[in-house]
């Protein structure tokens, strides 16, 4: 059984009351990319991104990533 990467940001969007097009602004990253990784189809995430998204979204990387 492999381990897989889940990305929680519906969740975290949710009880943020904040839309994916609210946090593709805040973070200044593309819809398309942002969606990519909400559906767990990016292939990697620059740190730098990572950190844009998790102070628009008040988490640290655990509540976004997580392994199953």
């Amino acid at each position: 059984m492999s381990t897989q990467l889940k990305v929680n940001l519906d969740l975290l969007l949710v009880q943020r009351k904040m839309t994916l097009s609210e946090l593709a602004q805040e973070v200044d990253i593309t819809l398309a990319n942002l969606s990519k990784l909400k559906c767990g189809r990016a292939k990697a995430i620059r740190f730098s991104t990572l950190i844009a998204i998790c102070n628009a979204l008040q988490c640290k990387p655990g509540d976004l990533l997580d392994l199953e």
